[in-house]
């Protein structure tokens, strides 16, 4: 194929490859995937606990730093983001949640066709459900989400114990017809290994003729004449390209690469691009605001049980994981350290969760950003009990720093910022100690390390939760999509104010879903390629 192509796809993520695998199924139309990672032929991007080594791995992740956040008590929070064949998808811890019905339907009030009844389709037709398709769950989509249940650490069951005594149900499928109760969480794996987009959609689609995938190309610029969107130019190998295309550009570089690349060719806050010497062709001063991020905040605990530390932390135990992946591709390496959590409604008057759990068989320590590896097991027994707010109300923003595509974005998630959201932070502090105070997790606790057990009282918890709070990596929004004239994308994900142009993946989301967000990525890729290739007939 010449440079010369019917769609030019920017990002081959979570959105992006779906969206690639999808357009060219029928040989119809040719397409161009610009991917500024390398390949994810990487044994720790394969295997599925590698995320905590790639975690630092700038091979394969941007490394995003935000700037100073006030709520964090002005620390800055350290956002990996997957630079690679797969993006995120190929670095993530996994979880696979669909989100609750009613978030798709508030995104249905801004933008017609995006209710749940609209999307429960894309979802079903995506994904091989381990557990067997029924009337919601796909069987036999290319995205393969298991049921790990039955490998999780023995000491999940005391969390399960834990959650019926205080009232909650225990969920066999919370991707089913209801969300509620604690759960084991689903994870998108097949065969022992991660199942990553760049696994299940992309790499089959790159046997075929009329898709081309370049790698280590930084896209730079959208080319843009008479306010249509006609290629891109990028980066690769030290040398600048351009790209044509025939009918349409979609960005799916996700939430801090879609909005950057827009402003860099002009679209977006015109005194911003101004400053920065870019001539405006489209005044879009929603371009990079709305920024939504879910703030996780973890319990940690000392067992008197073994847990996952005694496992991993020993080099015979690194040894013995090592050999039983290799061998069997099972055990703790083909796992998510998220083997159990759920969903929760604390907020009186709401009937839909508003706290997402998480427990971890595993304790380990968060390193600045940079110095070591994610996951360093403690070395006593120890295990992580967690939450985050599922919708926070605290909105964000980004902007380019200058004219230069490789300066990254100021990042300004502007967590806490809402009464809202800190008590709701309390709230799900107060549900954590419920939790551990039960029969079942007091009989494996032998004490808390973190918060201390002096830390009771509401201001203390709130300038704990200030100082160690973290993200859980679901940026998202900052390309808002709805049918006012102020958002960035139309409901078809068009660009307002400039033709043959799309944004597909997480930064259109309107709000951000009640769970992790990679599942609801790939479902705009799907849904992008569904809109598109009926625009194209």
């Amino acid at each position: 194929m010449a440079d010369e192509f019917d769609f030019i796809i920017v990002g081959a993520g979570s959105a992006g490859a779906a969206l690639a695998a999808r357009l060219t199924e029928d040989g119809r139309h040719t397409v161009l995937v610009l991917e500024a990672g390398g390949s994810d032929r990487n044994f720790w991007v394969q295997m599925p606990l590698g995320y905590g080594k790639v975690y630092y791995d700038a091979r394969v992740n941007w490394k995003y730093t935000t700037d100073p956040v006030p709520g964090l008590n002005d620390k800055p929070s350290y956002w990996p983001r997957g630079k690679v064949l797969g993006g995120s998808s190929s670095i993530n811890a996994m979880v696979y949640v669909r989100g609750h019905h009613r978030d798709y339907d508030t995104w249905g009030e801004t933008a017609p066709g995006w209710s749940w009844s609209d999307i429960a389709p894309t979802f079903k037709r995506m994904e091989s459900w381990s557990g067997g398709a029924d009337d919601l769950r796909g069987g036999d989509g290319p995205l393969a989400v298991s049921d790990v249940s039955a490998q999780a650490h023995p000491i999940c069951a005391h969390y399960y114990d834990a959650a019926r005594q205080i009232g909650l149900s225990v969920n066999p499928d919370y991707n089913g017809a209801d969300m509620e109760g604690a759960a084991s969480y689903q994870i998108t794996t097949k065969d022992g290994l991660r199942a990553s987009t760049a696994r299940c959609y992309l790499r089959p689609a790159m046997k075929r003729p009329n898709l081309r995938v370049e790698t280590k190309a930084h896209a730079t610029r959208i080319l843009i004449d008479q306010n249509r969107a006609t290629g891109i130019a990028y980066r690769q190998h030290g040398q600048t390209k351009t790209a044509t295309a025939r009918h349409e550009v979609i960005l799916c570089g996700g939430a801090i690469n879609s909005p950057q690349l827009l402003q860099l060719s002009g679209i977006g806050p015109a005194a911003l691009l101004s400053q920065h010497g870019i001539t405006p062709i489209h005044d879009a001063p929603q371009v990079g605001q709305n920024l939504q991020d879910h703030l996780g905040y973890d319990h940690l605990y000392r067992a008197t049980v073994p847990t996952l530390n005694q496992s991993l932390r020993p080099w015979w135990g690194k040894l013995r994981a090592g050999l039983q992946f290799l061998l069997t591709r099972r055990g703790p390496l083909s796992l998510s350290l998220n083997q159990a959590g759920g969903f929760v409604t604390l907020t009186e008057g709401t009937d839909w969760p508003d706290i997402q759990l998480y427990f971890s068989p595993l304790s380990y320590t968060r390193a600045p950003a940079g110095t070591r590896p994610l996951m360093s097991p403690d070395p006593f027994p120890g295990f992580l009990l967690g939450f985050n707010p599922c919708r926070p109300t605290s909105r964000g923003h980004m902007a380019i720093r200058s004219a230069d595509p490789l300066t990254p974005m100021q990042i300004h998630p502007n967590y806490l910022d809402t009464e809202a959201d800190r008590a709701l932070m309390l709230a799900g502090t107060r549900l954590i100690r419920q939790l551990a105070a039960t029969t079942a997790l007091q009989s494996i606790i032998d004490t808390r390390i973190t918060p201390s057990p002096d830390t009771n009282s509401d201001a203390d918890l709130l300038t704990h939760i200030r100082d160690n709070a973290w993200t859980v990596f679901h940026p998202c929004g900052t390309c808002r999509m709805g049918c006012d004239p102020a958002s960035v994308v139309d409901e078809r994900l068009c660009v307002r104010g400039v033709t043959g142009l799309r944004v597909a993946d997480a930064s259109i989301f309107p709000t951000i879903p009640s769970g992790n967000t990679n599942a609801p990525a790939i479902m705009v890729g799907e849904r992008a390629s569904e809109l598109i290739l009926k625009d194209a007939r």
